[in-house]
């Protein structure tokens, strides 16, 4: 079990690094302060959050995910963030929704995956989180002309 629950925290840090990645860089591209600010915000998340799950791993014995994965990302959607990139806090925030929807998946997926209690519960309590922030995310876009 510990080897399936590695595996799985590691899936999920991979996702956080990617969306931490893609959060810097449209960060530092949109012109809007809200927007940016939220951004920024939800970077610091994902690295609070990968954080907390490489702790994890490693308190199983096993080796923590260090970073997002270039191959992979096309899977979690911020790959086409870099398209995006100059066209404006629309289309920006289109790519930062779908990105957001491969967060909240990967964290479904993992919470139907077989863990322990108490890395359940912070599985749990992180994709709570991931999904305000998805919802966020989609008022900002809806909100913009």
């Amino acid at each position: 079990m510990a080897n399936e629950t590695i595996s799985t925290l590691n899936g999920l840090i991979e996702t956080l690094k990617d969306g931490q990645n893609g959060f810097e860089s449209a960060a530092a591209d949109v012109k809007d302060a809200r927007v940016q600010s939220a951004f920024q915000e939800f970077a610091r998340q994902r690295s609070r959050f990968a954080g907390e799950l490489q702790a994890e791993v490693s308190r199983l014995g096993g080796k923590a995910q260090e970073s997002g994965s270039a191959t992979a990302a096309v899977h979690r959607g911020w790959i086409n963030l870099k398209s995006a990139l100059g066209g404006g806090e629309k289309s920006i925030l289109n790519e930062a929704e779908r990105g957001e929807d491969v967060a909240v998946k990967t964290y479904e997926n993992a919470l139907k995956s077989d863990l322990s209690p108490d890395v359940a519960g912070v599985v749990r309590r992180q994709y709570g989180e991931v999904k305000q922030a998805h919802d966020r995310v989609r008022e900002l876009r809806d909100s913009w002309k």
